[in-house]
């Protein structure tokens, strides 16, 4: 069994809010320990999906209400465009939770890999995006810092 980490923390996932970037840390957490459980073998996969899958739930209730309700905030330009990949996000898990349920072998390791895809395209470089875009009116003194 190899034990390097599926996906680990790297600062290109810092978005500079304690709250998300504490987030999103959870989500490469449960992600890699999908990984390693997948690599243990079916019964270990499949708790551990469980528990993932659940995970993913929660993070979507809270984390994705929180980055929309400072998009609002802060009028975020890219708002409908990343809240649509919320959505997809959403959907992507609810039909792993509908393939698993209904018997795919596969479905926690693709899960897993999903979760990888998600944390390089979405939290690395969209998310950057709004990160950016609060830096910027942070500097122009448009918005105050806690």
């Amino acid at each position: 069994m190899d034990d390097r980490p599926l996906v680990q923390w790297d600062d290109r996932y810092l978005t500079g809010i304690q709250l998300f970037d504490d987030q999103h840390r959870e989500l490469i957490r449960f992600t890699d320990d999908l990984f390693k459980a997948c690599q243990a073998g079916d019964t270990q996969a499949s708790e551990t999906f469980k528990k993932t899958a659940h995970a993913a739930v929660e993070y979507v209730k809270y984390h994705f209400t929180a980055e929309e309700k400072m998009f609002d905030n802060i009028k975020y330009p890219l708002a409908a465009e990343h809240k649509k990949q919320h959505e997809v996000f959403i959907k992507r898990v609810l039909d792993n939770v509908q393939k698993f349920e209904s018997g795919g072998k596969f479905v926690p390791l693709a899960f897993a890999q999903f979760l990888r895809e998600w944390i390089f395209t979405h939290i690395a470089g969209h998310d950057r995006q709004y990160a950016d875009f609060i830096h910027s009116l942070k500097r122009k003194g448009l918005l105050k810092t806690n």
